[in-house]
């Protein structure tokens, strides 16, 4: 006789699952729906739940940082194979320090969301509004041409400058943000990182030019780095050059911006 085997109707609920379920349900605004499911459908829809909210930020509803890497990996992916535009923007809320110094960090919070909210209005269904960390928040913007990136990014910046943020029944504070962006280099595979440097450089940018406004890279060019021609070129090119083989007519050459 073989062993015995689980039984199906094991009681999933028994199981340490007791954080997961409360985060979940607090999530979905409904525990008791929550647990009136089947064994199977209440673990499938926990094991959602979960990947859900491992991708969210919990105080302003957006995605998070890890969420926004998987955008860009893919939107990398598609202007490598496509050449089509595609603009992310880092942006950060200016002064944020002062917020919490001054009016704590429940202020801060409601400055936050409020921020996301304002961004969130500015975008396409296509676009993804992320918090990246602290008071930076990233936005992705698929299919987005060189002329129209500057436009969208001060549309963003005006919109916060114009919203009021109130923070008690007496006191509402004005908020700047500073933001910088670039766009993905078309028909090369680059990196995340890479491409997030790259904003980050003009969002430095931005904040050294006195904060409260935009600096948007230059349209790039077919100039990429060394890590990047590596990724194009594979073991062909190396740091130093091409060895013995002679480059391709189109070889790109030069540093990225």
């Amino acid at each position: 006789m073989t062993d015995a085997q689980p039984s199906a109707s094991i009681r999933l609920r028994d199981l340490q699952l007791a954080t997961a379920h409360a985060l979940v349900a607090q999530s979905l605004g409904s525990e008791q729906a929550l647990r009136e499911q089947v064994p199977l459908q209440y673990l499938q829809n926990l094991i959602d739940g979960l990947c859900e909210l491992s991708l969210k930020d919990p105080l302003t509803g957006l995605p998070n940082r890890r969420h926004v890497g998987a955008v860009l990996e893919r939107e990398i992916d598609r202007v490598a194979r496509s050449g089509e535009g595609a603009l992310l923007l880092m942006l950060d809320i200016d002064h944020f320090k002062r917020v919490n110094d001054s009016h704590g960090h429940l202020a801060g919070d409601i400055v936050l969301q409020s921020v996301a909210r304002t961004l969130e209005s500015c975008v396409r269904p296509m676009d993804t509004v992320a918090r990246y960390g602290g008071e930076e928040f990233a936005i992705v913007l698929p299919a987005c041409q060189f002329g129209f990136g500057r436009v969208v990014a001060e549309r963003m910046r005006r919109a916060i400058e114009a919203t009021p943020v109130r923070i008690s029944p007496s006191l509402a504070l004005n908020v700047t943000v500073s933001i910088g962006g670039a766009f993905a280099l078309q028909w090369i595979r680059s990196t995340t990182n890479l491409w997030i440097d790259r904003a980050d450089a003009e969002l430095y940018k931005a904040k050294l030019a006195g904060r409260n406004r935009v600096s948007i890279e230059e349209q790039p060019d077919s100039s990429v780095s060394a890590e990047e021609k590596s990724l194009l070129f594979g073991p062909l090119y190396t740091p130093s050059g091409w060895g013995d083989l002679p480059p391709p007519v189109d070889a790109p050459t030069g540093s990225a911006h």
